[in-house]
């Protein structure tokens, strides 16, 4: 039996990802009743449900209370205090990816308060940050686990941590990082037929919504460098941020400071042009292009961008909207290890927090 007989949970961030994730916390709960999960706070940015007493919510109606509620938020320095004096071990479930609750990171974790999250924010922030983040949790025992800041649901970190942690030589890690980058490179330069116009891909992508509401917020390619960001640390690279190395962004010059998404997707035909002439480069080299990061951990070197490889490769094989990270060790040689799936979408981003809120139960108990 557990000698931790209750965990107190607080919730921050109740969209796309939040709601999974309440309703793979229901499901749980009532598969495990030891520890019992006690849902003590939960907010958006505007509304929130709590109270002195830290009595439970209920986690199946967290969401039309928290709708109903009058309550706002507990700044952020507070909200640590509150949960820091409940008496029970608590942890904060971040479904955000706000800057100010990642900067706020050390403090709960100070305090003993464990954190599990998909703010990528939190990781591939300054490298202070990074520093101050694990060394509170180093200090005060509290855990932190991120497993879907980068690859949704897939074992992305947790499988580079054994890597490392085992004592393997990791040499490289290379591959396509993005869903919305992988669905608009499979259909525009597909390993066979035509594809077409790169323009028209990206609207598409983004009636479909693959894409950020502004498109440019993920051709402008940082959202892989901050997912390579947390990699290359991972791997021992002091990377000082997302901005510290090479990153390729996809947005013509003359558009980068159109006012709107619209506007820039109208503007967008007018430079197909620049994407054709790399395709066809590629295709008279036998190869395809796609959008990708790689780093290569003994040059220290980090970069995302557009790179072209053999229709054969796994990397040009990828289908829909699927990510693919290659690992090259030591251990495994010329072969790398491969993990290949979903790598965005609600349920399986949380997934990914609900596996890393098992993990730390595990811990407590």
């Amino acid at each position: 039996m557990s000698s931790v007989r209750q965990v107190n949970i607080a919730i921050i961030g109740a969209g796309g990802v939040g709601k999974c994730f309440l309703s793979q916390l229901v499901a749980l709960a009532q598969r495990r009743p030891s520890p019992k999960l006690v849902l003590c706070y939960i907010s958006t940015s505007k509304k929130a449900v709590f109270s002195d007493d830290y009595s439970a919510i209920g986690i199946d109606n967290a969401l039309s209370a928290l709708a109903s509620s009058s309550q706002t938020p507990l700044a952020l320095s507070n909200l640590v205090t509150y949960l820091a004096a409940s008496g029970s071990k608590t942890v904060l479930v971040d479904n955000t990816s706000s800057t100010d609750i990642a900067d706020a990171y050390p403090s709960f974790l100070k305090s003993g308060i464990s954190i599990v999250t998909p703010n990528k924010k939190a990781f591939s922030g300054s490298y202070k940050l990074w520093q101050d983040i694990f060394g509170a949790s180093a200090q005060s025992g509290a855990r932190v686990f991120h497993e879907s800041s980068v690859g949704a649901g897939l074992p992305v970190i947790s499988t580079l941590k054994d890597l490392v942690e085992t004592g393997d030589e990791v040499t490289k890690i290379e591959g396509v990082f993005s869903g919305t980058m992988s669905f608009l490179f499979n259909s525009f330069a597909p390993t066979s037929g035509s594809g077409g116009k790169w323009s028209a891909e990206v609207k598409k992508a983004k009636e479909l919504g693959y894409t950020e509401p502004d498109p440019r917020d993920d051709l402008n390619g940082l959202d892989v460098a901050r997912k390579l960001t947390i990699l290359a640390r991972l791997a021992g690279l002091e990377v000082e941020s997302p901005t510290a190395f090479p990153v390729q962004s996809l947005i013509p010059k003359e558009l980068e400071s159109v006012s709107s998404g619209d506007e820039f997707l109208e503007k967008l035909p007018e430079f197909d042009s620049q994407m054709e002439e790399t395709k066809v480069t590629a295709e008279k080299e036998g190869k395809v292009v796609r959008f990708v990061g790689s780093i290569d951990v003994a040059a220290k070197q980090v970069k995302v961008g557009l790179e072209k490889f053999d229709r054969s490769h796994p990397i040009a094989a990828l289908k829909g909207s699927d990510n693919i990270i290659s690992f090259y060790t030591k251990r495994y040689g010329s072969n790398p290890l491969i993990i290949q799936g979903a790598g965005a979408g609600g349920e399986v981003t949380a997934m990914g927090v609900t596996s890393d809120l098992l993990k730390v139960l595990a811990q407590l108990s």
